[in-house]
Order: C-alpha cells, then structure tokens, then sequence
C-alpha cells in the first residue's frame, strides 16, 4: 500500500494519516475482508514506538487502545456517554453484544529500536448497511430517550479518535496497562461470561480479564487463570466459544 511505502520515508517524529472516503480492497484479521460502503469512517494512522517503552514491550495492546479510542471518540462527547459501543476482544467495536459496527488491524514492523505501527480501522458511521452505524445508534437513543443528539460525521469522529489514542498512548507509556484498563473493561462485552474452550464439548471457563501483554484470561474450573492468544484463537460469540483457528 501507499502508506506502507511512505511511513519509512518521514521524519521520526512525524506521523502519517491517510482517511478514505471508501475502501474495495479492506483486510481483516486472519486475512478476512472488511467491507467498507460509503458512510464508514475510515483511516490507515502510522506511529513509531520505542521498543524499550511499556508499550513497546507490549505491541498486541496496541489495537486494544485503538479499539478503545474509537469508542471514547463517542462516548466522551457529553450527551453521548449512553450510546450503546462497546468493545469486543481482541479488535472489535460492538453495539451492546449484539452486532459489530467497527474493527481494527494493526501491522508492526521492528527497525532497529523502533516499531514502525500501521493501524487501519473502520467503523460505520453513517452507512445502516451492512449492520448498523453510530448514527443509527444516536437516533434510536433520541426515540427512547426524548434527546436531541445531533448525528455525528465520520470526519469528526477519525480526528476524535487519533486524539483520544494519543493520550491513551501517553499513559499507557506512563503507567503501563493498569493505566487504561479500567476505562477498557468499563466498555468491554465479556465481564464474567461463561465460555467453553477449544469446542463445544470443551471445558468450560470465566472469562477473567486480559493480562500484561493484551491476552484473554480465562480462569477454567480446577484450574488456574491461563491466557488465550488472539491468533490461534477465535471468539464465536454467537457459540460462546473459544475455538482454535
């Protein structure tokens, strides 16, 4: 991609943002496709970490401060703290636990002392297709509410979220993850929910947590706490599972 080419030509200091108006080509994780129609706030953001930093010990939080950034960039609108966004582990933007609006990808590449980050995320803004947008969100909550929240646009919401991600950065380069955790389990959809681990006969587990390094924690009966990595792993949330990719 044209950002990727970029990136390594810039000045240390500065970062590179790119906003699309609409993508035909969006990636997921695990090499899914990210459908993006028009009305979908879209952006490819690069940043350089140091390695020797809290965050560059821990590169897999990354997408977890994205992911919360987006959903702060909403909620910490006064007026707007209600809005139904959540968080689904490991990249995922929900509304309540019912149907994802948004994601996140992160690629890293180390040079030298130095990540050179690539976060790409997408979420509906204004586009009802092909799930729900924030706006739809907003709307529903002034029906049931008697409120009069203004819709939102895509651009204010992308210069919304970089500036929350910078200072979710800042702290987290600070205090480390317990520095932002409890603003991210705040929003979080998995507080305490039963899931069985590796199948449907599997074993069953509390979801726990993420530990130090942005892995689920599952605590399985007779057992410890153990955590699950996002990459062997997929969340079925209509199953309840933690399955093997």
């Amino acid at each position: 991609s044209l950002i990727g080419r970029l990136m390594f030509d810039l000045p240390e200091e500065m970062g590179l943002i790119a906003v699309a108006v609409r993508q035909t080509q969006g990636k997921g994780r695990g090499g899914n496709t990210w459908l993006s129609p028009m009305g979908c706030a879209l952006c490819t953001l690069h940043i350089s970490i140091p390695l020797h930093s809290n965050l560059g010990q821990r590169i897999p939080f990354i997408q977890h401060l994205v992911s919360l950034a987006i959903v702060e960039a909403v909620r910490s609108i006064p007026g707007y703290e209600d809005i139904e966004l959540r968080l689904k582990w490991p990249n995922d933007i929900y509304y309540s636990d019912l149907m994802k609006l948004g994601g996140v990808l992160v690629n890293s590449t180390l040079i030298e002392t130095t990540f050179h980050i690539l976060i790409g995320f997408g979420f509906n803004v204004n586009n009802s297709n092909p799930t729900i947008c924030i706006n739809d969100l907003i709307a529903k909550l002034n029906r049931e509410e008697g409120t009069e929240l203004k819709a939102l646009s895509a651009d204010c919401l992308i210069a919304r979220t970089v500036t929350v991600l910078e200072r979710l950065i800042e702290v987290f380069q600070e205090k480390g993850p317990n520095g932002v955790l409890p603003q991210y389990y705040k929003y979080w959809i998995h507080s305490g929910k039963r899931v069985r681990l590796r199948g449907e006969d599997g074993p069953l587990a509390w979801i726990v947590g993420i530990d130090d390094f942005g892995f689920l924690q599952v605590h399985e009966e007779g057992k410890g706490v153990e955590s699950v990595h996002p990459d062997g792993n997929s969340f079925d949330m209509l199953r309840n599972l933690i399955v093997p990719k």
